[in-house]
């Protein structure tokens, strides 16, 4: 395995200085290096994988250096647009080192929502002209294959990636902060689910939270029906809830987001505002991190959620603090149109037990649809 410290140093040593991307749990590693070692203004965790694009270009502009931007491939297709039409050679020509981690790699079991991306990661590099290289999980070959990619890109101004498999990072943890004083998120989404209309449709967010409530559901011994478990599309969850709620205004719908996901795609909160659905309440469980990958801070700890939500439009908007809060807070926005927002402060980890679901997401997909017909036809 490669050490995080020597190969965020080799780049240092070829003239990058500046790191910006989204994380990933295949780069965990690195990501927890950088977080102890780097400043603040050397590794900026992006909104989104496109952000960090448009970051690299203009550390690029401003200082003639090129930039190595980190993601998942899960990522891609985010950073997709600033690839095509702002770095590439046809266009501005910005030179950029792109980490790839390569989750669903053929032959590597994983989850369901990586098999397709794992399948065609390399032949999404192919398409955009990307020259790509397998990162050796051996620490000589990979500087020789770091030393070459740089060349490449100062050489070309073009973009190069380099593509991570698990396990090829050595493990590092990063220094440990004191838990926030705050609930645990499970138990807020065990609170939401005890005191919410079981009638509303759930959309629940990518990572940690959805994995909770289902395990929550089978807890209670509960059907799975009225959640739908977004195990994919990170930063989408709020758009698909308000797409069941615009369908059908009658249906009480939710959203179970977290303050990763809700920051990634801002602009779809301006969109709830405008549509005003009546019945929709936007739950987001913000611990300040990027929990279900490793923990690495988002922004969301030091932003106005509600008054961000307040300005797009949203009737109502608050942030609590406790458990306690929570009953009286749904109890609320159940009595009041919409939409609502209810931040919830918990603090970060799960359980190290914590299970994966057990059905697939066509099964879901198929018993969240009766769960919405059997309401229609009511």
């Amino acid at each position: 395995m490669i050490s995080p410290g020597f190969f965020i140093k080799k780049l240092q040593s070829l003239g990058t200085d500046f790191f910006t991307g989204v994380p990933d749990s295949l780069l965990k590693p690195l990501c927890a290096w950088m977080k102890d070692n780097l400043d603040t203004d050397a590794n900026v965790i992006a909104a989104n994988e496109g952000g960090a694009m448009a970051l690299a270009a203009g550390h690029y502009l401003a200082s003639g250096r090129p930039a190595c931007i980190y993601m998942q491939n899960s990522g891609i297709g985010n950073a997709v647009n600033p690839l095509l039409s702002l770095l590439d050679a046809d266009v501005y020509g910005i030179p950029a080192l792109l980490v790839v981690g390569w989750r669903g790699m053929p032959g590597v079991h994983d989850e369901p929502q990586h098999v397709k991306q794992g399948r065609v990661t390399p032949e999404l590099f192919e398409a955009m002209d990307i020259p790509y290289v397998i990162l050796s999980d051996e620490e000589n070959v990979a500087a020789e294959q770091i030393e070459a990619a740089a060349g490449f890109i100062n050489d070309t101004g073009r973009q190069m990636a380099v593509i991570v498999r698990k396990g090829t990072f050595a493990p590092f943890k990063a220094t440990d902060e004191p838990p926030l004083p705050y609930p645990c998120r499970e138990e807020a989404i065990k609170e939401i689910v005890k005191a919410i209309d079981p009638a509303t449709a759930i959309v629940s967010t990518t990572g940690m939270i959805s994995r909770e409530l289902f395990e929550l559901r089978v807890a209670r011994g509960e059907g799975h029906g009225s959640d739908f478990l977004t195990v994919g599309s990170m930063g989408h969850a709020s758009q698909i809830a308000l797409g069941i709620a615009l369908a059908d205004r009658t249906c009480k719908t939710a959203c179970i987001d977290g303050d990763g996901a809700f920051l990634m795609h801002l602009g779809g909160t301006a969109i709830i505002g405008s549509r005003k659905p009546e019945r929709f309440i936007h739950f987001v469980l913000n611990n300040g991190a990027h929990d279900s990958v490793g923990g690495q801070d988002t922004v969301a700890m030091n932003t106005d959620l509600p008054a961000i939500a307040l300005a797009c439009g949203y009737r109502t908007a608050c942030r609590i603090e406790s458990i306690e809060e929570i009953s009286d807070s749904i109890k609320a926005a159940e009595a009041s149109p919409g939409p609502h927002l209810i931040e919830i402060r918990v603090r970060k980890g799960a359980r190290p037990d914590l299970g994966r679901p057990t059905t697939t997401p066509a099964e879901n997909r198929d018993a969240f649809i009766a769960f919405l017909r059997e309401k229609q036809n009511r």
